[in-house]
């Protein structure tokens, strides 16, 4: 890529909202200067700029599943049942399947205005449990869809070996996620190798759970890899999980996890739902991140996260689409604060104090958070940051007589995706006036997969 200069008539950058700015982006696609005017052969980009948000946790492999879990079943639906209908088509996709499904997604979340994602990978073997010739086959495609569609990619292969607490046996229908430590670290080092000098991927690892992983398996891990790669785990999103982690331990599962290890920046505790209010503290301290997923953990029935209790403590968030039952994150951080809404009877809960947008204030610290939790240079319109950018588009019926803070309101809390009207990843164009430029091809690939998944 060649360096260019992009000029935006409104702006939100490290320094704040500024109007008649051009954001300078070297070969590599970082950002080496963001100035006043409109520099001497800069492409003029209409609309409201503002950086575009990562997407900290995906399982790419459930977008295929979208719109076919929602039919009663003849017992009480709860996640648990959710979960069963989910491993019946996590069996199904090949790796010709995954890299197509993902790509479609990876297409849906630059749409949506997302520009990164950590791709929490855990179907590593064949439908069979048989390991493939390469294994890290299935993270591969991930990457290769992740490059097809133009996205960056922190991917994470997730470390699965038990059934539940204490090494339960795993299930039939665990059978593509089993791995001991030997194999799992074959897998991470292929595919650090992967993405070692690739200006739009990072490598880390996702320890699926503590009920599926024990502390003294993760321990092994840990001391395998490098000591900044990311590390996600599920945590304490659902109250079966910790009714049983109680059994088990005498400890719920975010102190558990507290207690087993010291948590830093460089880990992401995703949906830790069910916390006390010591324990909301105590992570809010620790310097990780809470990954959230506000519309997946609706659809599951999951629960409410303490988000009021948790930034009040200082606590670091970022938001993740999940199982992709929707690709917004405008309408993930408008569930959330939405969320705190219901629960107390109040409104703008999370705005941080009187006079502050909420909008602002929740996308300001899921960029902060995102970037952190995915270990991505991005999440600023800044110098040394990556030149990821969402466009708004300004011209919109629900952005009229809207600027600054109250745009970013009007998309967050009504416009959501509909406004979203180019997007740049490394100073790249990859959505240009609502367009992708490879959805097609990605589209049909994607509805062959399809055709071959139903027969």
């Amino acid at each position: 890529m060649q360096s260019t200069k992009l000029h935006f008539a409104s702006a939100l950058t490290a320094e704040g909202w500024r109007e008649d700015v051009t954001v300078s982006v070297d070969a590599a696609g970082m950002i080496h200067a963001v100035e006043s005017g409109r520099a001497e052969g800069a492409e003029h980009v209409s609309g409201i700029a503002v950086p575009a948000m990562p997407n900290v946790h995906s399982h790419a492999h459930q977008r295929f599943m979208l719109g076919l879990a929602e039919r009663a079943g003849p017992a009480a639906d709860s996640f648990w049942t959710w979960r069963e209908v989910m491993y019946g088509f996590a069996l199904r996709l090949s790796p010709d399947d995954l890299e197509a499904v993902a790509a479609q997604l990876y297409v849906e979340m630059l749409k949506s205005g997302f520009s990164a994602v950590g791709e929490f990978q855990y179907l590593h073997h064949q439908a069979d449990g048989t390991p493939h010739d390469d294994p890290a086959e299935m993270s591969l495609r991930c990457l290769a869809a992740a490059e097809s569609a133009g996205i960056g990619i922190t991917i994470l292969p997730t470390l699965y070996a038990h059934g539940g607490f204490g090494g339960e046996p795993p299930t039939q229908g665990q059978r593509r996620f089993i791995n001991g430590a030997d194999r799992f670290l074959d897998i991470f080092a292929r595919l650090e190798k992967a993405c070692r000098n690739h200006p739009l991927r990072c490598a880390g690892i996702s320890p699926h759970s503590l009920r599926a992983v024990t502390p003294k398996l993760l321990r092994e891990v840990i001391a395998g890899i490098p000591a900044d790669a990311p590390v996600h785990i599920h945590v304490a999103e659902q109250l079966k999980e910790v009714e049983d982690c109680i059994a088990f331990s005498g400890l719920r599962p975010v102190a558990l996890l507290m207690e087993a290890f010291e948590l830093s920046p460089r880990w992401t505790a995703i949906h830790a739902t069910h916390i006390t209010e010591t324990e909301t503290l105590a992570l809010a301290r620790t310097g990780a991140t809470a990954g959230l997923c506000p519309t997946t953990e609706a659809n599951l029935g999951d629960g409410i996260f303490p988000a009021v209790d948790y930034l009040g403590a200082g606590g670091g968030f970022a938001i993740g689409s999940d199982s992709h039952i929707s690709v917004s994150p405008a309408e993930d951080l408008r569930m959330l604060e939405y969320s705190q809404r219901l629960r107390d009877r109040t409104r703008n809960a999370l705005a941080g104090g009187p006079g502050r947008s909420t909008g602002r204030t929740l996308y300001d610290a899921a960029l902060k958070g995102g970037a952190i939790s995915i270990a991505q240079p991005v999440g600023a319109i800044a110098p040394g940051r990556r030149c990821d950018i969402t466009v708004l588009d300004a011209d919109h019926p629900l952005l009229a007589g809207r600027a600054r803070d109250t745009a970013l309101d009007s998309w967050i809390f009504s416009g959501g995706n509909a406004l979203v009207q180019h997007v740049f990843v490394g100073g790249r164009h990859v959505v240009k006036d609502r367009h992708h430029m490879n959805e097609d091809e990605i589209a049909q690939a994607f509805r062959a997969a399809l055709r071959r998944l139903e027969t």
